[in-house]
């Protein structure tokens, strides 16, 4: 991932806030760096941030910002470790009784068992690949 420069002209420095303006109520909105750069938002840098002031009549509303840390935190790495385990843990047994499953189609005959060994089990947006 890139970091973002200041939007404003020859200025070089890493953006911090993310500037937009609501033209219906005069307000201009400083905030925290949006997620992903927007065409009608402006990212600025720390000084640019401070030194920002709207025109005559309008108001600048400056919401908290968070420190920007750009290490992931312990607790993301272990919910992404226990979505990996969620993915790798094998399917639930069968209840038993009566259950029809489909039969695989004439023209691809064990098109599914195949792929699912290539790819293991597919779960919600996670993948496990397995090595063969």
């Amino acid at each position: 991932m890139t970091a973002r420069r200041c939007s404003r002209t020859a200025c070089q420095r890493q953006a911090v806030c993310t500037l937009t303006y609501v033209y219906a109520d005069q307000t201009a909105v400083l905030g925290p760096l949006a997620t992903y750069a927007e065409p009608h938002a402006y990212d600025l840098c720390e000084d640019h941030a401070e030194r920002l002031s709207a025109p005559r009549g309008w108001e600048v509303v400056r919401l908290a910002r968070e420190p920007v840390d750009p290490q992931p935190k312990g607790d993301d790495l272990l919910a992404l470790a226990d979505a990996v385990r969620e993915a790798a843990r094998p399917p639930a047994p069968a209840q038993r009784g009566p259950v029809s499953t489909p039969a695989p189609t004439e023209a691809e005959p064990g098109h599914d068992e195949a792929q699912q060994r290539q790819t293991g089990t597919r779960r919600g947006h996670l993948r496990v690949l397995t090595s063969e």
